[in-house]
């Protein structure tokens, strides 16, 4: 039996925890009585409301915040929509190793939220924006950058360790030989 990564096993936690913390704040984010008065008047007409109210058109609403940057909170909704899932893509591929390439995440990412907006176009726990989808992938990808610089940034210190009073840790090799050798 293979001994498991302590770290992995707390990023797999970690990354439960922000699924349902991403659920909450996006579907549930009402009270649990405004829910309730929500799924109460779950009929046809409400599911049919939903679709007339729903944005399908790409960058609709992204260019409606900017346009209107003055009067609504724009920086908020965007920033938001982009932020909430910057650690979705730096944390899929820490969880598992099926998904440290980009593309994977990517699909992954856009599942997700689909899902999420279906959810809310025929629940009307919220409301379905193509935009959404934009900005909510943006950020994934973002993340999944964020996730390649740290592992760069950590495989450079690796090769490169830190030097500790002045005595460099690791051995250093030029050429064919070891700082230490050419000490000698």
């Amino acid at each position: 039996m293979q001994k498991r990564n302590p770290w992995k096993v707390l990023f797999q936690i970690f990354f439960a925890v922000y699924i349902l913390f991403v659920i909450k704040v996006i579907i549930f984010k009402y009270p649990l009585e405004q829910l309730r008065a929500i799924a109460d008047t779950w009929q046809r007409s409400v599911i049919l409301e939903g679709l007339g109210t729903a944005n399908f058109t790409p960058f609709k609403t992204i260019k409606m915040y900017i346009k209107y940057s003055y009067k609504l909170n724009s920086v908020e909704n965007l920033a938001g929509n982009i932020l909430v899932f910057v650690p979705f893509g730096f944390l899929l591929p820490l969880v598992s190793d099926e998904c440290r390439k980009f593309s994977v995440v990517m699909v992954n990412a856009f599942a997700f939220v689909v899902g999420i907006e279906m959810f809310q176009l025929f629940s009307a726990f919220g409301a379905f924006d193509v935009d959404d989808i934009l900005l909510n992938c943006l950020g994934a990808a973002m993340g999944y950058g964020c996730c390649r610089l740290a592992y760069f940034w950590r495989k450079k210190q690796e090769a490169f360790p830190a030097k500790e009073d002045g005595y460099d840790m690791g051995r250093t090799i030029i050429g064919r030989r070891t700082v230490e050798e050419m000490d000698d």
